[in-house]
C-alpha cells in the first residue's frame, strides 16, 4: 500500500497537469528501418511506469492518470527518442509510433544467459559474452564447434583420430564440466556432447552467449566451467539467402556444403517463422599416407524452422523444431566394404530430434511475467568401433559377431519461470525471479560383442529463486540459490550464486561474483566414447561408488570501453579461481580381452585457476578487432595415474597453460571485407600409448604449442535487374599448415593421441545470394 502511495505522489510532484480520478492508455510501437525492436524500453519520464516491447515491436500502458507526459523509447545501439503526449476524455487512448535512428558506434547488446531475464550487457552483475552470427560468417565458421574457439577462456579440442569427436574447455575444465544450452535449456544430451558441436550449423544459429564459471544456481548439473547458450535465428523480417561453398583440404579431399534461410513475418507483425537447411559432405582424409583417416567421411544433413505467435499484446508463443542427421565414418579407407571388415574403423549414423516450446504471458503493464517452456531432444545412433583380428579364431568369431552398437537417448526438460520487475520510490530497481523444473535424461548404449552397456535414468527436480536488484545506479547485487534433487544423490543440493556489480561512469564496470555448483555422478559424453589404445578398444566404466563432484568458484574482472563518435575501444581482465572437491577423475583399472578398461572415480580435490585479457577496438564499423589471451593452471591434489606404470601426473592431461585468439575484419565499404584470425594453443600433457609401429612405449607427451592462422575475403555484388545480393568469398584456413606432425599409424593406432589444429590447410570458395 505504501508503495503505491509513494507512486502516486511522485506522479503528482513530476506532472504537474494530472487530471485525477480518471485514467487512460498509452500504446504503440517501436521500429528501427522497419523491423520490429523486440524488448526496447518504453517509459514515462520522472515516473516508474514503462514496459518493454513484444516481438512485434508493440507496446502497452494501461492505467495511466489523465495528463501530460514525456514518453521515451530506447533501444540498444539505437538513439532515445522523447515524444510529449497527453491524456484527456477528448483523448483517453494514445497510440504513437517510435522510429529509432542507429547510433553512430555500440557494443553493448540485450543478453538473457546471466540472469534468465533480458538485461542490457553492460547492466547485467554476470558477465555475459556475445558471439553473434557476423563474427561465425567472418571467421568462415561451418558449425558450432568452429565458431566457439573465438572466444576468451574457450578452446576447442579433437580428441579421436578415427572419428574426430570434439569437446569444449571453459576456463580449464574438460566438456563435461560445461553446460551447453539450446534456446537456454539444458537438452544437449550426454550423447550429443560427443559430436552436436560439430552437427549444429552456423546458419541455425543467431547468437551464442557465453557465461564463464559457476552458473549452477540457475541451470543445474555440469555448469561449473561456465553455460553457452546457442540461439537460434527468430523472424524479424522477411528475408532469403542461399549459400555453396567448396573446400580442399590440403589439396587431399574436397567438402561441400549447401545453406538456405528463409524467414517471413505476418503483416501485423504478431506471427513470423524462420526455416534453415544445411547439406554437407565432406570426404576422408589421410594425412600421413598409411590409408587410415584423419578426418572422418561426413554425410550431414539438417532441417528446422523456428516460428512465434502473439495471441494477444501481452502473450507470446515461440515453438523451435530441428532435425539432425549425420553419417560419419573414420579408419582404413576402402570404399564399398562394410565397417566390420575393414583392418580399424569408427562408424556413426545420428539422428537427432530437438525441439522447445515457450508460452509467455506479461501482466502489470509487463512488470510480470509467467513463462512456461518444454524442451525434449531424442538421439538414436548406430555405431561399430572395431579392429580386424589378426589370428584366425579371432577373426571368424569377429565376422560372426561384429561390434555393432545401438544407442538411444532421451532427454526432457520443462519448467515453469515467474520474473517482477519492482521500481521503488527511492529510484532503486529490483527483478525478482523464481522457477521449479524438472529434467530427466534417458542413456541407453549397447555393444553387446565388447560385453558393454550402458543403461542410466536421471532424473533432477529443481527450484531456484534470484534477485537482482539496482541498490544505486551505479550499484547492482544479484543473488540466488538453487535446490537440485537429483535421483543420483542422496540428499538435496543447494547451488547459490552472489555477483555484485558497481558502475563508473559509462565505461567502467567492476564485477566480484561466487557461485557453487555439482556433478552428479552419471555418464558424460566422453565416457560414451569407445577408443583405440594400446592394440585394441578402450572403454569408460563408472565406479559403483561414484559420488557426487562439487565445486567452489570465484571471480573478479574489470570491464572498459571508451567510445567517440567513431571510435571505441576496450579490454576486460578477469581472474577466476575454481575448487573442486572429489572430482571426476580416469582411472586405469586393467584390461580385458578387448583392450584397456577405465573406471570414472572420485579424486581428492583439484584447483584451477587463472586470469583473462580480452581486449576490442572498432573504428567506424570499417575496422573491428577482437582478442583474448588465457593464462591458466589446472592441478589436481594429489598426482593420478593415467596409465598403468608411467609416472603419475598432478596436471589435467590436454589442458594448455596458455591460449588466445585474435580476429580482424576490416569492412571498408558495405561491398568488400576481408578477415584475418589466429588461434593459438600452448604446451600440454597428451596420454600415449603403446600399439603401433611407430609408438612402442606407454609415455605422457609434452605437445608443442602450436598457431592457426587463416584469412577470408568478400566481395558484395548489388545488381538492379537482380533482386538479391550476390556475395562472394575465399579463404584458407590454417594457412601455414600447422597440423599435428606425429600420428600414429596402421590399424593398431591410439586414435585418442592427437592434439593439433582440427584440420589442416584448407582452401575453400563460396557464393552465397541474400535478400533482407
Amino acid at each position: 500500500m505504501r508503495h503505491w502511495l509513494y507512486t502516486g505522489l511522485l506522479l503528482c510532484l513530476a506532472v504537474p497537469h494530472i487530471m485525477f480520478g480518471q485514467t487512460g492508455s498509452i500504446s504503440g510501437s517501436v521500429l528501427t528501418d522497419s523491423v520490429a525492436a523486440e524488448h526496447a524500453a518504453v517509459g514515462i519520464l520522472n515516473s516508474p511506469l514503462g514496459t518493454h516491447t513484444n516481438a512485434a515491436g508493440q507496446f502497452i500502458l494501461r492505467n495511466i492518470p489523465y495528463g501530460t507526459y514525456t514518453l521515451s523509447a530506447t533501444y540498444i545501439g539505437f538513439e532515445k527518442l522523447e515524444k510529449t503526449i497527453t491524456l484527456n476524455e477528448q483523448n483517453p487512448h494514445f497510440e504513437t509510433q517510435f522510429w529509432l535512428n542507429k547510433k553512430v558506434l555500440q557494443l553493448e547488446k540485450l543478453v538473457i544467459t546471466g540472469t534468465k531475464t533480458f538485461q542490457h550487457q553492460t547492466k547485467s552483475p554476470v558477465m555475459v559474452n556475445v558471439l553473434d552470427h557476423k563474427t561465425l560468417n567472418n571467421v568462415q565458421a561451418c558449425n558450432l564447434s568452429e565458431g566457439l574457439k573465438f572466444q576468451a577462456g574457450m578452446r576447442v579440442e579433437t580428441d579421436c583420430q578415427t572419428c574426430n569427436y570434439t569437446q569444449l574447455r571453459m576456463n580449464g575444465l574438460a566438456g563435461g564440466y560445461s553446460q551447453i544450452l539450446i534456446n537456454g535449456r539444458p537438452i544437449f544430451s550426454p550423447l550429443t556432447g560427443l559430436y552436436g558441436l560439430e552437427q549444429i550449423p552456423t546458419n541455425m544459429i543467431d547468437r551464442i552467449e557465453i557465461v564463464r564459471g559457476g552458473g549452477s544456481s540457475l541451470y543445474g548439473s555440469s555448469a561449473i566451467g561456465g553455460t553457452v547458450n546457442v540461439l537460434t535465428k527468430i523472424p524479424k523480417t522477411n528475408s532469403y539467402s542461399l549459400g555453396y561453398s567448396f573446400q580442399s583440404i590440403n589439396a587431399n579431399a574436397q567438402e561441400h556444403q549447401l545453406t538456405g534461410n528463409a524467414t517471413a513475418i505476418a503483416a501485423k507483425k504478431n506471427s513470423g517463422i524462420s526455416i534453415f537447411v544445411n547439406r554437407r559432405i565432406r570426404e576422408a582424409y589421410d594425412h600421413n599416407g598409411d590409408n587410415f583417416s584423419e578426418l572422418p567421411k561426413l554425410n550431414n544433413q539438417a532441417i528446422g524452422t523456428t516460428f512465434f505467435l502473439l495471441p494477444k499484446n501481452n502473450q507470446k508463443l515461440e515453438v523451435s523444431l530441428s532435425y539432425l542427421k549425420e553419417y560419419r565414418y573414420g579408419g582404413e579407407m576402402i570404399s564399398n566394404v562394410p565397417a566390420h571388415r575393414v583392418q580399424q574403423a569408427e562408424e556413426r549414423t545420428h539422428h537427432v530430434l530437438m525441439g522447445s516450446a515457450d508460452y509467455q504471458i506479461n501482466f502489470k503493464n509487463d512488470k510480470t511475467s509467467l513463462i512456461s517452456y518444454f524442451a525434449w531432444q531424442h538421439t538414436k545412433r548406430e555405431h561399430y568401433t572395431g579392429i580386424l583380428p589378426d589370428e584366425a579364431d579371432e577373426f571368424l568369431q569377429h565376422v560372426a559377431n561384429p561390434p555393432y552398437g545401438n544407442a538411444q537417448v532421451s532427454t526432457y526438460n520443462a519448467g515453469i519461470q515467474l520474473n517482477h520487475r519492482a521500481n521503488f520510490i527511492s529510484g532503486t530497481k529490483n527483478a525478482f525471479t523464481l522457477g521449479a523444473e524438472y529434467l530427466q535424461d534417458d542413456v541407453l548404449d549397447v555393444i553387446p560383442a565388447y560385453q558393454y552397456r550402458v543403461d542410466q535414468r536421471t532424473e533432477d527436480v529443481a527450484f531456484f529463486a534470484q534477485s537482482d536488484w539496482a541498490l544505486l545506479p551505479q550499484l547492482s547485487l544479484l543473488s540466488g540459490v538453487r535446490m537440485d534433487r537429483h535421483n543420483l544423490v542422496s540428499n538435496p543440493i543447494f547451488s547459490p550464486r552472489v555477483a555484485l556489480l558497481y558502475k563508473i561512469k559509462q565505461t567502467t564496470q567492476l564485477r566480484l561474483s561466487y557461485g557453487a555448483g555439482f556433478r552428479a555422478p552419471q555418464a558424460f559424453d566422453s565416457d560414451m566414447h569407445i577408443a583405440f589404445a594400446g592394440g585394441g578398444v578402450s572403454r569408460v566404466l563408472l565406479s559403483p561408488i561414484l559420488g557426487t563432484e562439487t565445486s567452489k568458484s570465484l571471480s573478479a574482472s574489470i570491464n572498459y570501453d571508451q567510445t567517440s563518435e567513431k571510435f571505441i575501444v576496450g579490454f576486460t581482465l578477469e581472474g577466476f579461481y575454481n575448487r573442486l572437491q572429489r572430482a571426476f577423475i580416469l582411472q586405469p583399472i586393467g584390461q580385458d580381452q578387448f583392450g584397456e578398461l577405465f573406471e570414472k572415480q572420485n579424486g581428492q580435490g583439484a584447483t584451477v585457476f587463472g586470469g583473462i585479457l580480452e581486449v576490442r577496438a572498432n573504428y567506424n564499423r570499417q575496422l573491428q578487432l577482437e582478442a583474448g589471451f588465457t593464462l591458466q593452471n589446472s592441478l589436481f591434489d594429489e598426482e593420478i595415474e593415467y596409465i598403468d606404470g608411467v609416472p603419475s601426473l598432478r596436471h589435467f592431461m590436454r589442458t594448455p597453460n596458455d591460449y588466445g585468439f585474435a580476429n580482424l575484419t576490416i569492412t571498408p565499404n558495405e561491398s568488400f571485407s576481408f578477415n584475418l584470425n589466429y588461434v593459438y594453443t600452448g604446451s600440454m600433457f597428451v596420454p600415449h600409448f603403446a600399439g603401433a609401429s611407430n609408438q612402442l612405449r606407454d609415455e605422457i607427451f609434452r605437445s608443442p604449442a602450436f598457431s592457426e592462422l587463416s584469412a577470408k575475403m568478400g566481395y558484395t555484388l548489388n545488381i538492379k535487374s537482380f533482386p538479391p545480393s550476390m556475395e562472394i568469398y575465399g579463404g584458407v584456413k590454417n594457412m601455414l599448415n600447422a597440423y599435428q606432425r606425429a600420428f600414429d599409424v596402421g590399424k593398431y593406432r591410439d586414435s585418442n593421441f592427437i592434439y593439433g589444429p582440427a584440420a589442416p590447410r584448407t582452401v575453400y570458395l563460396g557464393l552465397r545470394l541474400l535478400k533482407n
